[in-house]
């Protein structure tokens, strides 16, 4: 059997763990569990944005040895609610060439890079953060409720580019409580509970 892309071990954050787990390369995994359970406080200690003990690794390569900025390059967090740190859409993008087509496969508009953020609904504000994420390419994508501002065919959308990304030797790990969008699109679940994660059997 090949090594896992992501292992966890003994990993602990405030009420959470000790929490072991690990996902394979192309995998798509939710991440379920009550309001309050703790899956954002999981998910920032796993793209190491706050403090956190234990042994996380990324193709056998211990987070330790890895500087920050380039692990939270490879282990990509999205935020329900992304940060805009310029006036205009197209200052968050480095390559506007590339970005474009992914922009239309997002069903969004041809000329949003010309808007200012103000004038972004909720779903085109998560659809150009999911865009932002899927542009640099991580190993493993961490989405805290990728979709939850989007209608039927914007999800459709969105989640056939997260997809396309797990096709190609990423690994995702998804927050969600939608049902069916987990029942479609997870291959497997993991639920966070009174601080201890368990794989989910179907």
């Amino acid at each position: 059997m090949a090594e896992p892309l992501f292992q966890v071990s003994e990993l602990k954050r405030l009420h959470l763990g000790p929490i072991d787990f690990s996902i394979s390369a192309g995998e798509i995994v939710c991440l379920s569990g009550p309001s309050g359970s703790g899956k954002t406080v999981l998910m920032r200690a796993l793209a190491d944005l706050d403090p956190n003990e234990g042994r996380v690794e990324l193709k056998q390569q211990s987070r330790d040895f890895i500087p920050a900025p380039q692990w939270r390059r490879k282990v990509c967090y999205l935020p329900a609610e992304s940060g805009w740190w310029g006036d205009s859409v197209g200052v968050h993008f480095d390559d506007l060439h590339e970005a474009l087509p992914l922009f239309v496969r997002l069903r969004l508009p041809d000329d949003v890079c010309d808007w200012p953020v103000a004038r972004l609904s909720t779903g085109e504000k998560q659809r150009l953060a999911l865009a932002r994420v899927l542009l640099l390419h991580p190993n493993l994508l961490l989405l805290d409720e990728p979709t939850s501002g989007l209608d039927a065919e914007a999800t459709k959308s969105a989640e056939a580019e997260i997809k396309s990304l797990a096709d190609i030797g990423s690994a995702v790990l998804f927050v969600s409580h939608d049902a069916e969008q987990v029942k479609r699109f997870a291959d497997r679940r993991l639920n966070l509970e009174n601080g201890i994660l368990r794989e989910v059997t179907p």
